[in-house]
């Protein structure tokens, strides 16, 4: 008889447990004034670089006309700017300014806050704090075999 985990049971485990942080850290409001959506968008071009807002909408599987109105409210926030499309003058691609990544910056940074708060509130042991530390490399290595 093994006591090696089974891995079924551990993917089960890991994507109920992450599904529920992610889920909860993303229903805390944070301040910013982002919506999701915003968020989103914003957060796809800073990852991507500058791209067509129809390739946005593609990307995340919403309506041109949904990406187009929160596009639209970016950039009238001064969060995302218009150029012309280098390889296509007739296009224009959208890019995060340096406004936007700041608003992403601060986003972040509030939910990072938040989750310290929660680290540091008396629930978790320094043993569970080490382990804690010691997951989250493993986390984004699984991400990356995914």
């Amino acid at each position: 008889m093994t006591d090696d985990p089974d891995p079924s049971e551990v993917a089960a485990g890991l994507l109920a447990s992450v599904s529920v942080l992610v889920r909860r850290v993303r229903q805390i409001p944070t301040e910013g004034g982002l919506t999701m959506p915003e968020r989103t968008a914003l957060s796809l071009l800073d990852r991507s670089g500058p791209t067509t807002s129809s390739a946005l909408a593609r990307e995340v599987q919403i309506t041109a006309q949904a990406m187009g109105a929160t596009l639209s409210a970016l950039r009238d926030r001064g969060l995302v700017e218009r150029r012309p499309d280098p390889d296509d003058g007739r296009r224009a691609v959208l890019m995060v300014t340096d406004a936007g990544r700041q608003a992403l910056k601060n986003k972040r940074n509030a939910r990072a806050e938040l989750i310290a708060q929660a680290l540091t509130g008396g629930a978790f042991t320094p043993v569970e704090l080490d382990r804690l530390a010691a997951v989250a490399p493993l986390l984004e290595r699984l991400a990356q075999h995914l």
